[in-house]
């Protein structure tokens, strides 16, 4: 993974650079940002340059031998962990080198992934990972171990959020006392599930959502897409790369879902039961990926409806057009500020529950009849 290959963070990017270019490489650093911002794809082409042996300026050089390993992420002095748990395959006693080849395998295919996509990569979706006292145990014996090749050993900790409350206390120990040129980047998207004691030994790097722009342009790059799709999706996962990814791969059906949200919350407000339920059959048909798209893009319109209602006028509004700016221009009243919250918990609940694998059937008709209260008590 080199910078080159990550979409947009280029303030981040520069910082990192000029860290190493200054002989300023703090021993543990904390990548901390919400989904899909590029943490983990930003950590990787770090330590890759950091050990690059032909580094220039601005990046790794992607040919020495440093960083055909790199490449392949299969480097001796790269050691990665992550939360796991038991699967049919693997009945006990696992820990992150267990599922070491998928993760590889899930890291090269695609670095921008969330923590449902990884349990589903390793069949795991209805149990809880966990970064196990063991895998603990194994990052003091590496970290008592000399550089193989590289100036600098690497341990890539991501959802350190995850790490067991048992096993915490050996990694605060390495953490405290590290060897030399041992560098931890632990990986987080909720600063407040993180031990305080874990984030007083971490100088942290906050990592912001990727700008839309830059979303776009590497969707066009990378995919091929047409730049007013590009922009589309950009515009409806709000710089989220997982989300946008997922789109992009699956193509503009699974995007345009303007004419289902349009119709379910109009069947909503006029409370006609017949349709809601005819809605609620046609979503339970959509496969799980498509359901998490109306959801996304709902929550984006509800966003949108609320600014419109408050008159303020941001870019994402004035980009509104057609039949989407007619709706909305309509919609709109029914969102204010005593309700938003409200919905946005619905929707965020009913995105995790879809994660999680809940009947489609009861999770739209809750989400119905609940916008069917909200709405008609809204204006």
């Amino acid at each position: 993974m080199r910078f080159k290959d990550i979409a947009g963070q280029e303030v981040i990017k520069k910082k990192l650079i000029n860290n190493i270019r200054n002989n300023r490489v703090s021993h543990a650093q904390l990548f901390i940002g919400p989904e899909g911002c590029g943490k983990m794809a930003l950590a990787l082409a770090y330590v890759q340059y950091l050990n690059c042996m032909n580094k220039t300026e601005d990046d790794a050089c992607g040919s020495c031998s440093s960083c055909n390993k790199f490449n392949k992420l299969i480097h001796p002095d790269l050691h990665m962990f992550f939360p796991v748990a038991n699967n049919k395959e693997f009945t006990k006693d696992v820990k992150s080198s267990t599922y070491i080849t998928h993760w590889r395998e899930m890291v090269l295919q695609n670095p921008y992934f969330n923590l449902m996509q990884w349990y589903s990569h390793i069949g795991i979706e209805n149990k809880q990972g966990i970064i196990k006292a063991d895998d603990c145990n194994e990052i003091i014996r590496l970290m008592g171990l000399k550089p193989y090749e590289s100036k600098y050993k690497a341990v890539i900790i991501w959802m350190v959020e995850k790490v067991y409350h048992a096993a915490a206390p050996k990694l605060l120990k390495i953490l405290e006392e590290p060897p030399d040129n041992t560098l931890f980047i632990l990986i987080a998207e909720n600063q407040q599930q993180i031990l305080k004691t874990i984030l007083s030994r971490t100088q942290v790097f906050k990592i912001p959502q990727t700008s839309e722009e830059d979303v776009a342009k590497y969707l066009e790059s990378e995919y091929n897409c047409e730049a007013q799709n590009a922009g589309k999706i950009a515009f409806l996962t709000a710089g989220n790369m997982v989300d946008a990814n997922r789109m992009c791969k699956e193509g503009m059906d699974s995007v345009d879902s303007f004419k289902s949200f349009s119709e379910w919350m109009r069947s909503c407000y006029s409370f006609k039961a017949a349709e809601i339920f005819e809605k609620i059959d046609d979503f339970a048909k959509y496969g799980r990926e498509k359901q998490k798209n109306l959801i996304s893009y709902s929550l984006k319109m509800f966003r949108q409806s609320l600014l419109l209602s408050q008159n303020i006028t941001t870019q994402s509004v004035l980009r509104l057009e057609g039949e989407e700016k007619d709706f909305l221009n309509k919609f709109s009243p029914y969102i204010n500020s005593d309700n938003i919250n409200e919905i946005n918990e619905l929707f965020q609940e009913a995105y995790i529950n879809i994660e999680r694998n809940a009947n489609p059937k009861i999770l739209f008709a809750d989400l119905s009849f609940k916008m069917t209260k909200i709405l008609r008590a809204g204006k």
